[in-house]
Order: structure tokens, then C-alpha cells, then sequence
């Protein structure tokens, strides 16, 4: 899952998104209002991170704007205030949370993941397909109740492909959301990672659609 980080302060940006991209995220950093305002709306981002202080203007501006252009992404605002007035003017402005500096870094993972979850219709719970379960909390994958070993990207392709089942992902969607901004993508990867997670999730199957792209399916385990 690809993630939007808008943060000023360089040496959080580093550390915020080191954690991130530790728990399996792919994360695209940005400092000022306008790189945010742009990247908002032309990028298939699961949720942005939002700052309000940024050099350029206020990060709920940048949020009235996506809002104003029908943007549905998930937003949970960062600040350095917890006043009351600015949880209120954070959640008129179509924020979906927000969360005041200092925090700790596992929060605001574990609320992204469930910011995610609700985004694409999750219910509370593990989102299950046979015998896989992605927890919606941790974000972590098991098989059969157990942890299964996967690659920081393998995690990042089936958490994407479970998350969407039963819908069918194309690859460029697919591609979309697990590469970062700036990374080469290459469709001959994808295949190398599905067929990869195609041998640690059996009797779970990763379809192939003909001319559409991957679906999950529970295969044997349903």
C-alpha cells in the first residue's frame, strides 16, 4: 500500500517514513503545500499523512482543496497543536483522524492501517480469504493462524490484493500502489512476485484474469 507524506521537518519526514516503510508501506514524502496539493490529486495514494504548519500554507487548506475536487482519500492530520478548535476545524475540513505531536510511531501506523481498512469497506476484524488473514490493526499476514514469511514487497502486493478481493486488480493498479514515486516499475517484477506468493499462500490462489489482472481467491480452503 502507497502512502502520501507531508511533513516540513526533515528529520521527522526521515524517521516517519523509515518506520513506514518498515512496516511494508511505500511511502512518497513531500514538504510544501503545493507539491502536496498536486500529488494529492494526480497520485493513487491508500492515505495521506497530513501536516498543517508547512512553509508555503495550511495543510487544511490543502485538504478543503482535495475535498472540493470529490477526493475520498484518507487523511490523517499531523500538528503540533491539540486544542480542541483545531480537532474541529481538522475534521470540518474532511479529515478522517488526527493526531498531535508528540506521538508515538506505532499509533500512527496502527491508524493508518485502520484509516485503510475503512477506506475500502473493512468491517473490525482481520480481513480474511480462506486461510490468509491480513490483521487491519497490525497489518501483518498469517496463514492457517501463523505468520507467514514474506518480503517487505511480497507484503505489500498481497496486503493490496486482499484488501481488494474479490475485485479484480489490474496491473497497473497493482503497480500503482506498490511502488514508490520515484522507483522504476516493471510489470515482469509483479509477475515474479505473484508467482512467489502464488507458492506460499496454496491452496489460497492468485488468478489470473486474461486481459484484466489478479484476483484472490480462497481456492480449496473455502
Amino acid at each position: 500500500m502507497r502512502l502520501l507524506l507531508v511533513e516540513d521537518e526533515t528529520s521527522l519526514a526521515e524517521e516517519l517514513a523509515g518506520v513506514l516503510r518498515r512496516a511494508d508501506f511505500a511511502v512518497d514524502t513531500c514538504a510544501t503545500a503545493a507539491e502536496a496539493r498536486e500529488a494529492g490529486l494526480i497520485e493513487p495514494y491508500d492515505a495521506v499523512i497530513l501536516d498543517l504548519g508547512l512553509p508555503d500554507g495550511n495543510g487544511l487548506d490543502v485538504l478543503a482543496d482535495w475535498r472540493a475536487q470529490k477526493s475520498l482519500l484518507p487523511v490523517l492530520i499531523l500538528t503540533a497543536h491539540d486544542r480542541f478548535a483545531d480537532l474541529v476545524a481538522g475534521f470540518r475540513a474532511g479529515a478522517d483522524d488526527f493526531l498531535a505531536k508528540p506521538f508515538r510511531n506505532e499509533e500512527v501506523v496502527l491508524r493508518l492501517m485502520a484509516l485503510i481498512r475503512r477506506s475500502a469497506g473493512g468491517a473490525q476484524g482481520p480481513i480474511v480469504c480462506g486461510d490468509l488473514a491480513l490483521d487491519a490493526a497490525s497489518g501483518e499476514v498469517t496463514m492457517s493462524g501463523l505468520p507467514l514469511k514474506l518480503t517487505a514487497f511480497e507484503r505489500r502486493v498481497l496486503r493490496y490484493l486482499l484488501i481488494k478481493q474479490p475485485a479484480v486488480v489490474s496491473r497497473t493498479e497493482l503497480s500503482d500502489h506498490v511502488y514508490e514515486r520515484d522507483t522504476d516499475r516493471n510489470f515482469n517484477s509483479i509477475e515474479v512476485i505473484v508467482s512467489r506468493l502464488r507458492r506460499k499462500i496454496a491452496p489460497c490462489q492468485i488468478e489470473t484474469v486474461r486481459g484484466e489482472g489478479y484476483r484472490l481467491d480462497a481456492g480449496h480452503g473455502d
